[in-house]
């Protein structure tokens, strides 16, 4: 009896271990049925098993657990085939008389063979997963390198190509460079073969006209003296045109009682009533050599001129500032009278600085600034008052042509070279 319950006990674990084997043996090999495929998760369980299985039961998914490390089972194969064995040799060994005990042995041994050959194949396919994760991971070792290798090729290339493409914009920017080269040649030659007989810079009007403009309006002079420039309104069709003006008067918009460093640097607009600055008028005639027309008008518009074939402003004068800007006129002719001679010689005087003979400032009391004598016969910078009035002088006068009361409506200081200077600087 002690053996038939031993027999029954290995009977059991066989029994348990046949379950099991041929549970993964249906997961490895599944049978064609009625029923599904068992879905397989490689979650891992919290009992890090080698392999769990669950009982298929209302749908629940067997669960596989493999480590990745893939540790080596080779002993527990061996565990399993020593046992196998040792059942085998103890059912060979039993002798029984009953007829059904004996079937029972000779039925388990059938079944210890079969799963011996199971677990056989078992340790195979094993020992083929572990081989097959060698190659693997030799497979992954060689992507790795080929990884690198590619992002080294990649990174080789991209330099490359920045190299290309800097030498490429190199070449291009010469190129650019000899053709900026060749065409400010070309300008150098073309202007110098149109301006033969005149200036690159233009001093004044007469030569802005010179270079073929014949169109009034604002134009940007140079003169010797003043050789960063400033903006002019050029006359070019008065008299033959190249007039520079230097004042105007036309409409009371602009302010013209106002002090000694307002009328040195000039004021208003160029296009409208200004001052264009005694400074400026200096730097255009301090050697001499200009005239000046002086076009009138009144609000009956009756017009009228003052010519003066010399005229200049500090004329040789090492600092025009400290000496006044004295005035030089002469040679008078036009249709308005003479009524500038008698200031020829004076320094100019505004209401903030008195340079005039006259026991009182003249620019203060006759509400202007001018080249006032003791006091004067033209008063163009006075106050806009728009013909008669009943103070005495202190109005736009000529007093030549309308008298000491009456206030222009227009007036228009211009200058250009003279003849004579124009053949010199041309020869």
């Amino acid at each position: 009896h002690f053996l038939l319950w031993s027999v029954i006990v290995l009977v059991s674990i066989v029994i348990v271990i046949t379950a099991t084997i041929a549970i993964l043996y249906l997961n490895q090999y599944p049978l064609n049925g009625a029923m599904s495929s068992p879905v397989i998760s490689t979650n891992p369980k919290e009992s890090g098993a080698l392999v769990t299985v669950s009982h298929v039961t209302a749908g629940e998914p067997i669960s596989i657990f493999l480590d990745p490390n893939c540790p080596d089972y080779s002993e527990n194969f061996l565990r399993w085939e020593a046992l196998q064995s040792s059942l085998l040799r103890a059912l060979s060994s039993h002798n029984s008389d009953d007829w059904q005990e004996r079937g029972l042995v000779q039925k388990l041994a059938e079944e210890l063979k079969v799963l011996v050959g199971h677990i056989h194949n078992l340790r195979l396919e094993a020992d083929s997963l572990k081989r097959g994760q060698g190659v693997l991971d030799q497979q992954l070792n060689g992507l790795q390198s080929e990884q690198s290798r590619i992002i080294q090729v990649s990174f080789h290339s991209g330099v490359l190509k920045l190299v290309a493409g800097f030498s490429d914009s190199m070449l291009s920017l010469q190129r650019e460079t000899e053709g900026l080269r060749t065409l400010k040649g070309d300008l150098q030659k073309d202007t110098g073969n149109a301006l033969t007989h005149t200036v690159a810079r233009p001093r004044d009007c007469s030569d802005v006209m010179a270079l073929g403009v014949t169109q009034d309006g604002v134009y940007s002079v140079f003169p010797t003296h003043d050789p960063n420039g400033f903006m002019v309104y050029c006359d070019m069709t008065t008299d033959g045109g190249g007039w520079t003006v230097i004042q105007r008067r036309e409409d009371g918009s602009v302010n013209f009682f106002r002090g000694w460093e307002a009328y040195r640097d000039g004021f208003g607009r160029t296009t409208g009533e200004h001052w264009l600055g005694l400074q400026r008028i200096y730097s255009l005639t301090r050697s001499g050599g200009f005239e000046l027309r002086i076009d009138m008008a009144d609000f009956d518009n009756a017009t009228a001129f003052a010519h003066y074939a010399d005229f200049s402003v500090g004329r040789d004068s090492v600092n025009p500032e400290e000496d006044g800007y004295p005035l030089t006129v002469d040679q008078y002719s036009g249709t308005a009278g003479d009524s500038l001679l008698k200031h020829s010689g004076m320094r100019f005087t505004t209401k903030d600085r008195d340079h005039d003979q006259s026991e009182n400032n003249c620019a203060a009391y006759y509400q202007g600034a001018w080249w006032y004598r003791n006091c004067h016969t033209s008063n163009l910078n006075g106050q806009y008052l728009r013909g008669g009035h009943a103070s005495y002088a202190d109005g736009v006068e000529w007093s030549s042509w309308t008298g000491w009361q009456y206030s222009l409506r227009f007036t228009e200081m211009k200058i250009r070279p003279t003849s004579d200077k124009n053949k010199l600087s041309t020869n």
